[in-house]
């Protein structure tokens, strides 16, 4: 069934991969990149960029605006959440992220739900909780627990381990994380980026929240 999307994120290391992977499928007719700056121009006509002011008291009603007129085409509507700072996160402080992580993607979030999207997908990282006594990954669990309060029918949750092929992970981290077996080990970035199509393309998909962890991502797209 043919679908579109909305993605925050889609600039960086893993959105990137995914927005290749949705254009690589025929069944995705549109993507809506939202971006804080302009961006290179994707050189595929289904692909559409618009600037807007992460900051902004209004961020959050352009972004249901802009949903609700998507909604209105008729195909299914799916918001995607690709952000994150990656191996730059040690420079921020906490507050800093959390205004990113947690408050600009909980913004994103909830207007993709008042502008009637029901479905949307979360770039996290394994083993994130609120309760952890490690920023980064306390960070991933607040705003895993700000997007499901949002209430979408369903939402997917991607959790990988050590991502490959990004030039925020050091060669030697790679392969180091291909010796450690399950959730906490490697996993591709193109991976993760076929599986969030896989989970788009699911129209069959249960609804309530569910986690992806490297196994589930790879199972996805059937490897």
């Amino acid at each position: 069934m043919a679908f579109r999307v909305v993605i925050i994120g889609g600039t960086g290391q893993v959105g990137a991969a995914v927005v290749r992977a949705l254009i690589a499928t025929a069944v995705c007719v549109e993507v809506v990149m939202i971006n804080r700056r302009q961006a290179t121009p994707v050189a595929d006509t289904r692909v559409r960029e618009i600037v807007l002011d992460t900051a902004s008291s209004g961020f959050e009603a352009e972004i249901a605006r802009i949903a609700g007129e998507l909604v209105a085409k008729g195909e299914p509507v799916y918001g995607a959440s690709c952000v994150g700072v990656g191996a730059g996160s040690m420079k921020w402080t906490e507050d800093e992220l959390k205004a990113l992580e947690v408050g600009v993607v909980g913004a994103f979030a909830r207007g993709c739900h008042a502008g009637g999207v029901e479905r949307f997908a979360l770039l996290s990282a394994v083993g994130s909780t609120p309760k952890s006594r490690f920023r980064y990954v306390r960070v991933m669990g607040l705003k895993e627990a700000t997007v499901e309060a949002v209430g979408f029918k369903r939402l997917a949750i991607f959790q990988p381990g050590i991502i490959a092929g990004n030039s925020h992970t050091p060669g030697y981290v790679a392969w180091l994380g291909r010796l450690v077996p399950g959730r906490f080990g490697v996993i591709e970035q193109d991976d993760i980026g076929r599986a969030f199509v896989a989970e788009f393309a699911g129209s069959d998909a249960r609804n309530g929240v569910v986690y992806l962890e490297n196994g589930a991502m790879r199972r996805a797209q059937g490897r």
